[in-house]
């Protein structure tokens, strides 16, 4: 794997032992493909964690702060992946225009889909604990010729937890009254229509990981989301999310896709299994 250099700020995630280390993935101490996913998101988290105490103690510029984040960790990431999996392929937030747009991924068995910090503004305002560090495998199999998730890991740093297909999250019953995630900055005029259609609650969450694992944990019963985003946004926590047994899908119920020639995802829904049919049917009559 290819790995641009970032600025030199940016390396103290990757090169500068946090003062908490947890635990340091080597060849010795991952199994599999999941294992793998669960300490990498989790050790590029401690590392973000210690990097924004330290820099905002030191009174550093916020986005000096969110870019050494973003681009150190993403260093990280890939470093241990060119170490690990040296025959797999790599799409990144962080990676250049040229390596993404490199065909070898294209025809690749295996891809790794990495936010390295999906949250960047939530990251960036001390306290915040709605940001996470994704990191999920597709793979090209005899059985799927098209290829599909098949692990991930979604770390919540802030939060003190990873979820992984290590141990799959249990899913936990619907509330009486539906709650939807929706972007704490932007929520998309239709899920106001949708939330007011089938007497739901709007619960504003940060990044997209946060907002797809607390479907799982039972903070909200479902996400919603039209605006458009990438590929790395939802793969770990889908893959987390399917693995659960969530429903994950395209608002119009069809598949997502991943390792497309465009990672770009117009559209998501992740929720508990029962509500799914009533929220697919009431996002039809909403675009009838």
């Amino acid at each position: 794997m290819k790995t641009p250099v970032g600025r030199d700020e940016a390396e103290t995630v990757g090169d500068e032992e946090p003062k908490e280390p947890g635990r340091h993935v080597s060849t010795a101490n991952v199994r599999d493909d999941h294992e793998l996913a669960r300490d990498l998101a989790t050790e590029a988290g401690e590392r973000l964690l210690e990097l924004r105490e330290r820099r905002f103690a030191a009174g550093d510029d916020p986005k000096a702060i969110r870019d050494a984040a973003d681009l150190g960790s993403h260093r990280f990431l890939a470093d241990a992946l060119a170490r690990l999996r040296p025959s797999d392929h790599l799409l990144s937030e962080e990676a250049t225009r040229e390596e993404r747009l490199d065909p070898r991924r294209l025809t690749a068995d295996r891809v790794w889909i990495i936010d390295p910090l999906d949250g960047t503004r939530e990251y960036g305002e001390p306290g915040r604990a709605d940001w996470a560090v994704h990191v999920a495998l597709w793979e090209r199999t005899p059985d799927a010729p098209e290829g599909r998730l098949v692990a991930g890991a979604v770390a919540l740093p802030a939060q003190g937890r990873t979820l992984s297909t290590v141990e799959p999250p249990k899913l936990p019953g619907p509330a009486e009254r539906p709650r939807i995630a929706v972007s704490r900055t932007r929520p998309p005029e239709f899920v106001e229509r949708l939330a007011e259609q089938v007497g739901a609650e709007l619960v504003p969450i940060g990044s997209a990981g946060a907002k797809i694992a607390a479907v799982l944990t039972g903070e909200v019963d479902a996400y919603v989301h039209a605006g458009g985003q990438y590929e790395w946004d939802s793969a770990a926590p889908v893959a987390v999310a399917l693995a659960a047994g969530a429903h994950a899908s395209r608002i119009d119920g069809s598949a997502l896709t991943y390792n497309q020639a465009d990672p770009t995802l117009p559209d998501i829904l992740v929720s508990l299994p029962e509500l799914a049919p009533m929220l697919l049917a009431g996002i039809r009559d909403l675009h009838r």
